[in-house]
């Protein structure tokens, strides 16, 4: 008898953000112990503050201050504004700024987890489902639907959903929740096209006619347009989140240096100075490889517009980026790519058991190091 792939994943999803959370506890208590300098943090603060690194100072200081842009500087305007006005909304119940952001996760990862599970189960058996889900459960920067103030896990929950809508014939309600999954994250032509080659693949499938209707995926855009439009009323400049890319300590100008991956190549290849630093490039770069080699076997598992998805959510941040860091958390927004890998290891279960085994301690592990404050992704 095949267990129940959405409870099942509820159970696996709990243990893991206790677990996780905890790791990103005990990284905290190092990292604010380690130096004396460090603030003083209370025991009960030791999870939340393992949750808050890096890019979460951003989105706070969005939710708090407002957007600011300085061209050449590192500025906020490189973030998109859904999260920290999420982050606002939720402040208003009482929780403070990194309070509200651990709890965005904590809701949205789990039920973006479960969402796919239900997702997958309509596009295959209740066991393979079961599988992809798991695998997604324990991929291991899947940390960051587990407590870790990013944006990632909301995008990814409203991404799944508009899917899970489209798939159950539900046009309208798709586009729209898309339409604010895109104003989460810079990648709304890869929301658009998928939705928009799933939708005309799916009528083609029952055998009927295209209409104009058909076609309203490309209002999946608006939440993108949306940010765009505020950028060029507050700065004057609707491509201020791409420019501020470049700025120093970022260093992603766009031009043949980042897009030949030159300095991945130098760091990790020819001139590997720091052991860690490579290792960690190297694994994010693996990850991207094994997505973007998933993409055909996604065509023939999943169709034409899962596929277009994963080429378009993976490749353009995977084109742009200098050295692939940031690309092992990207990913999981490429979710088509767990299905396609649980079909493909329906077979093979020592591969599966092996896969599960090494993701759920690496995401353990990495839990604690982004609560240690090293820098993951």
């Amino acid at each position: 008898m095949v267990r129940s792939a959405s409870r099942t994943i509820l159970l696996v999803t709990l243990v893991a953000v206790v677990l996780c959370g905890a790791a990103a506890g005990l990284g905290a208590h190092r990292y604010f112990h380690k130096n004396k300098q460090n603030p003083v943090v209370r025991v009960d603060e030791y999870v939340t503050m393992g949750w808050v690194a890096w890019d979460s100072s951003w989105y706070m200081r969005i939710a708090q201050e407002g957007y600011e842009f300085t061209p050449g500087q590192q500025s906020s305007v490189a973030f998109f504004p859904l999260y920290p006005l999420v982050i606002r909304a939720v402040q208003t119940l009482g929780p403070d700024v990194y309070q509200s952001g651990v709890l965005i996760t904590l809701l949205c990862g789990p039920l973006a987890l479960l969402l796919f599970t239900q997702w997958a189960r309509g596009l295959t058996d209740e066991a393979t489902a079961l599988r992809a889900g798991l695998l997604m459960a324990c991929y291991p920067f899947a940390f960051y639907f587990y407590g870790a103030m990013y944006s990632d896990a909301l995008f990814v929950l409203l991404v799944i959903t508009a899917f899970l809508l489209l798939e159950r014939g539900h046009l309208l309600p798709a586009v729209l929740v898309a339409a604010v999954a895109t104003a989460a994250r810079p990648v709304a032509p890869a929301v658009v096209v998928g939705l928009l080659v799933r939708r005309l693949e799916w009528k083609h499938a029952r055998g009927e006619k295209w209409t104009a209707v058909d076609f309203l995926p490309v209002l999946a855009g608006l939440g993108f347009g949306g940010y765009m439009l505020f950028l060029w009323h507050k700065f004057g400049d609707p491509f201020a989140f791409v420019k501020v890319q470049g700025a120093a300590g970022w260093d992603q100008q766009p031009g043949w240096h980042s897009w030949l991956k030159v300095s991945w190549f130098e760091r990790v290849i020819l001139h590997p100075t720091d052991k860690r630093e490579a290792f960690r490039l190297a694994a994010h770069a693996f990850f991207t490889l094994l997505a973007l080699a998933l993409v055909w076997p996604t065509r023939k598992l999943l169709g034409w517009g899962y596929a277009v998805y994963v080429l378009a959510i993976v490749g353009l941040p995977a084109w742009s980026t200098k050295d692939f860091m940031g690309m092992g958390r990207y990913l999981l927004s490429s979710f088509p790519v767990f299905l396609t890998a649980a079909m493909l290891l329906r077979q093979r279960p020592r591969l599966l058991r092996g896969a599960l085994t090494v993701g759920a301690i690496s995401v353990v592990v990495l839990s604690w190091a982004f609560g240690a404050d090293y820098y993951i992704s």
